[in-house]
């Protein structure tokens, strides 16, 4: 991605919005679950149509619709999504309606599959709608996460590079705060290392055929050190089922963990937060 650090740039730019309305330290309290927001959005852009063809077909006729509508969320290249959103709203019909913006940008978040709102629960992101849209904030955020700058569709960003600026992002965030960013993220030169430690040093034999490796991080930051793993396995022998666990007891990122666990095509359920 060539305009890799011009993405960081220009979110990390949107904390201008902020001043005044947040302090220094509830930056990221915004740009993270909006910026995780953006990328759901860029995501589900391939399916949005036929998900929300299939809720109107099928809305009334099932108790559940989970099954259909995951069976609706494809990809463009027609692998299951893992998730879904049914609502007629996205980054840029919500600027269509300023006047409702908040109430319209609650009913997006809402008819998202119950896997994504949890992510979005965790980072109280209803709440910080609500302070934003009190400011005259909220249309003028969105506005800007709809910028071309600022396209985080998987064509554009893949999820290796969509990790990195979350986790860029935190270490700003971290440093800004006055906070060790180690607390959240190991840097990728460390996980590279720890990787190799883990199953070269230890001799652990990658090459028998059907296997099945398990692998447990249990403060898994944003999910950087599991999918290090995974690909270091599976560099070795393609073949090998690789199930990824991991737990972190910060809300916040938690959920980006979770989320990025997700888009990855992972099992989001073994990525646990405090209350879950």
């Amino acid at each position: 991605m060539g305009n890799f650090q011009e993405k960081i740039s220009f979110i990390w730019d949107l904390a201008d919005l902020l001043r005044g309305v947040y302090k220094r330290n509830e930056y990221q309290k915004v740009i993270l679950p909006f910026t995780v927001l953006k990328r759901f959005d860029c995501v589900i852009n391939d399916s949005r149509k036929a998900v929300l063809e299939t809720y109107n077909k099928y809305k009334g006729q099932f108790e559940n619709m989970e099954p259909i509508l995951q069976n609706a969320a494809k990809d463009k290249n027609g692998n299951p999504l893992g998730f879904y959103n049914y609502s007629k709203y996205d980054f840029k019909t919500l600027l269509q309606d300023p006047e409702h913006i908040e109430q319209n940008l609650i009913n997006y978040l809402d008819f998202f599959s119950e896997n994504v709102q949890d992510i979005f629960e965790n980072f109280h992101i209803k709440a910080h709608i609500t302070r934003l849209a009190k400011a005259d904030l909220l249309f003028l955020l969105i506005k800007k996460f709809s910028e071309s700058k600022v396209d985080l569709h998987p064509d554009v960003v893949s999820n290796h590079e969509m990790g990195t600026i979350f986790e860029e992002l935190i270490r700003k965030f971290a440093e800004q705060s006055n906070e060790e960013a180690g607390e959240h993220f190991t840097p990728r030169d460390v996980v590279k290392l720890m990787t190799k430690l883990i199953f070269v040093e230890n001799g652990v034999n990658l090459e028998k055929k059907d296997i099945i490796k398990l692998v447990y991080d249990p403060a898994c930051g944003t999910g950087g050190m599991l999918t290090s793993c995974k690909d270091f396995i599976t560099s070795i022998n393609k073949d090998v089922d690789v199930i990824l666990f991991g737990q972190k007891v910060n809300e916040e990122i938690y959920a980006i963990c979770k989320a990025d666990m997700l888009m990855k095509g992972e099992n989001d359920k073994n990525i646990r937060g405090p209350f879950s």
